[in-house]
Parts: C-alpha cells; sequence; structure tokens
C-alpha cells in the first residue's frame, strides 16, 4: 500500500496492471493498493471507498459504522465510474437522504471499487466542514 500527497493537477505515474488509485478531494490526497490485497476495516463492503480510506486513514464520516444505515458516507464520483459496482437499490434508497445529492453521487460504504484503474472522488463540502468543526463519528 502507497500513499501519494499529491496535486492533483500534476502528472501522474503510470498505474501497474493491477493497481488501484483513490484521490481523494478537495485535498488531493492520493493512495495506491493492489486490488484484491487491501486488508478489510470492518466498515462498509471489503474494498469500498470507505474501507480504502479507512485503511489509509482518510477521515470520510460513517456515522452507522459502514453497516449501510445512513447517509453520512456520502461522496460525489469525478472519474473511475466503470471501474466501480453498480449503484443497488438499497443504495439508491440511502442516498435519498443524503445532502447536497448530485448525479454521481454514491455512498462510501456500498461503492466497490472492483477493476484496477484511478478513482476520483470528492467529499462533499458539508461533510468537510462538519468534521473540521470538530463532529466525527460516534463510533
Amino acid at each position: 500500500m502507497i500513499e501519494l500527497n499529491i496535486d492533483p493537477a500534476s502528472e501522474m505515474t503510470e498505474l501497474g496492471p493491477n493497481t488501484v488509485r483513490l484521490t481523494f478531494l478537495p485535498g488531493g490526497r492520493c493512495v495506491e493498493f493492489e486490488a484484491g490485497k487491501l486488508p478489510y476495516q470492518e466498515h462498509g463492503k471489503p474494498q469500498s471507498i470507505l474501507d480504502v480510506a479507512m485503511n489509509f486513514g482518510v477521515h470520510l464520516e460513517h456515522a452507522c459504522g459502514g453497516s449501510y444505515a445512513c447517509s453520512t458516507c456520502h461522496v460525489v464520483v469525478k472519474k473511475g465510474r466503470e471501474l466501480l459496482n453498480e449503484c443497488s437499490e438499497e443504495e439508491a434508497d440511502r442516498l435519498d437522504m443524503a445532502a447536497d445529492l448530485q448525479l454521481h453521487s454514491r455512498l462510501g460504504c456500498l461503492t466497490v471499487i472492483e477493476k484496477p484503474g484511478e478513482v476520483v472522488v470528492e467529499i462533499p463540502a458539508w461533510n468537510r466542514n462538519y468534521i473540521s468543526e470538530g463532529g466525527g463519528s460516534t463510533l
């Protein structure tokens, strides 16, 4: 597992054939790992955006503990939608409760990175503001 702190506008190195690169915006925090080899952190589904965040110490709010019972792990997928699982009916129902819902909104706990490649997600401003003001997971 590798963590890179990069400027999202800078040139990136080429990915290996089984490498996943996930970038969290707006900070540009970028992590890389070998697909299928990430230790499961028991928050959300294995190799979900939330699971990756937990593995690398990226704070993505998840008030329900990643048990698919809220919408606080809401992210907006900016790149790499084709590498992710399809949005399930369960996820769509939860997304209806998310603040600032957008066309490419997903829940970090249910969005699984299924194929190697590059994925970019944005943590919505309301979530970032909550964290910066001292809010945090209740678990």
